[in-house]
């Protein structure tokens, strides 16, 4: 028997005893016998260190490593080698739940600088210590618009969202009793602002939240959206691709009050779908409305810097059922992660990397086109470094033959028949693309 097992069956009966339990059995008679597994699990025995790394090398090696041109959400985005040597550095790793500033410096000083540089990439005021990812971030989004309105509970959200992202916000809006109205996209792609304008206009409205680029890769203008809302006391929250905002308009500039979505795209590798880390940055009037962490920085006794957690009277450890939010978890990891990315990369790389990413996305685009077999689905709109495209035949055959052939060839548009989205980022190399339209 290994010390490091946690109970001993020695523990196991002690435990029985002083529930007045005979047997493990009998803990679990109340339990119909239809749902009890009646055999041993398959639990192979214990290993070493050498053969559980080649068990593991064993399941990856069956892993089929694809040339990406998908992103709906999810970004191939390099990842400087730099960043996880920072993320692994053991200053950082103070203790997981940072309530004791003392001892949790490290971890307190990561996500001040994550904030704070969050916040400047989104021409916000604050940033929280993140969310769990995008979809969960503009759902909080939506909660903050209902909080601040005290007597709305209507929340429009535009149909040009990621499907998996209205789906969450769905969720989250029938369990806290929101009235969550999906404004449909127009012909050409975009948010139907005489549908948002006609709704606003009857001043029952909390929020309206938009997304950009949005999830056909166009980027939208919202110029005025911000003064209807406010006109009619009604929030304005612009869920942005975040690597994005190193080029685009950002929140603050188009008049926000909230900033939300996913930074997968600084730096985060895409990891099968995760762990990625959602981001949600206000302006100062709504500070003590933002769920999460929210670090601050001061001095200690001697005149050090030092840094805190601070306004927690927002969260559920102090306020509990009065408080904004269940949320007081960040994705602290992945906060380093991006914070560490961000600095590497500075204004300067983050713009290079949005422009390689553009030149890719539309010397693709413009090859697919050559070839026939596509067409665009909405001519003449903007993009960055994703689009929709229409193709002349069965869209999942032609993944699926690309696949084969070692391309993940964007992501079925969900809702529109015929049609794939794909993207390119600066991983993306010339001899790629032409691979890939060859094979069209």
């Amino acid at each position: 028997m290994f010390k490091y097992f946690p109970h001993t069956p020695d523990d196991v009966q002690k435990m029985l005893d002083v529930i007045g339990v005979s047997s493990l059995d009998d803990l679990y008679a109340e339990v119909p016998e239809e749902l009890k597994l009646h055999r041993e699990l398959n639990i192979p025995t214990a290993k070493s260190e050498v053969e559980v790394r080649r068990i593991i090398e064993g399941l990856a090696a069956e892993n089929r490593r694809l040339v990406c041109f998908a992103g709906a959400g999810c970004y191939d985005h390099y990842t400087p080698s730099l960043v996880p040597y920072i993320a692994a550095r053991s200053e950082f790793s103070t203790s997981y739940t940072p309530y004791q500033a003392e001892i949790s410096q490290g971890t307190l000083q990561y996500i001040f600088e994550y904030q704070t540089m969050m916040a400047d990439l989104t021409g916000m005021a604050i940033s929280n210590a993140s969310m769990y990812d995008g979809s969960t971030a503009t759902a909080e989004a939506m909660l903050m618009c209902v909080a601040n309105a005290k007597k709305r509970n209507k929340v429009l959200i535009s149909g040009t969202f990621q499907p998996n992202v209205l789906r969450v916000v769905g969720t989250y809006a029938k369990f806290h009793g929101v009235d969550l109205v999906t404004v449909s996209a127009t012909a050409e792609g975009v948010t139907d602002r005489e549908a948002v304008k006609t709704m606003v206009e009857a001043d029952d409205v909390a929020g309206v939240i938009v997304a950009q680029p949005n999830r056909f890769g166009i980027i939208e203008d919202f110029e005025g959206l911000a003064d209807l809302c406010h006109a009619h006391k009604t929030l304005l929250a612009i869920n942005t691709v975040a690597s994005a905002l190193g080029v685009l308009k950002t929140p603050g500039e188009w008049g926000a009050d909230i900033a939300c979505g996913d930074a997968q795209s600084l730096g985060i590798p895409m990891g099968y779908g995760g762990p990625y880390i959602g981001y949600l940055c206000v302006n100062e009037a709504l500070i003590r409305k933002m769920p999460g962490r929210l670090v601050g920085a001061t001095t200690d006794a001697e005149g050090r810097r030092a840094f805190v957690l601070t306004m927690q009277a927002r969260e559920q450890h102090i306020r509990r059922e009065k408080a904004t939010s269940n949320i007081c978890t960040a994705q602290g990891f992945m906060c380093l992660y991006v914070a560490a990315y961000l600095s590497l990369m500075g204004e300067e790389g983050l713009r290079e990397v949005n422009e390689q990413s553009y030149g890719a996305a539309h010397y693709l685009h413009e090859r697919l086109l050559a070839t026939g077999k596509f067409t665009e689905a909405f001519p003449g709109q903007p993009f960055l470094n994703e689009f929709t495209l229409r193709y002349d035949g069965c869209t999942c055959e032609f993944r699926k033959r690309m696949a084969e052939a070692g391309f993940l060839a964007g992501v079925r548009t969900e809702g529109m028949e015929g049609c794939i989205t794909f993207a390119a980022t600066e991983t993306r190399t010339r001899q790629e693309i032409d691979q890939l339209v060859s094979l069209v």
